[in-house]
């Protein structure tokens, strides 16, 4: 049996620059059942806002569902990126 001893490893996260991050609202507004109108998926909370503006002058639905989703980057210290790098391993 062998057997592997895994080390603490102070990894930052951070957001990846590369990948856009994405906006969008869903109406919650209802009694019963909700509204469920949604604002579609845009790169900049500005057109949700827009939209979550129009969508409450035309229905007076005053309650929404926002997400924001983006990608995250797990990056190894200096000193442990560097070693991976000259063996060519990944983490």
């Amino acid at each position: 049996m062998t057997r592997r001893v895994f080390r603490y490893v102070p990894f930052t996260i951070e957001q990846d620059r590369t990948a856009e991050p994405e906006y969008e609202a869903r109406c919650v507004s209802g009694d019963e059942t909700e509204c469920g109108a949604q604002s579609g998926t845009y790169r900049h909370p500005g057109p949700v806002e827009e939209w979550q503006r129009r969508h409450a002058q035309e229905t007076r639905h005053l309650r929404y569902r926002r997400n924001f989703g983006d990608y995250a980057v797990m990056r190894p210290p200096a000193e442990l990126a560097a070693l991976l790098s000259g063996s060519g391993g990944t983490v």
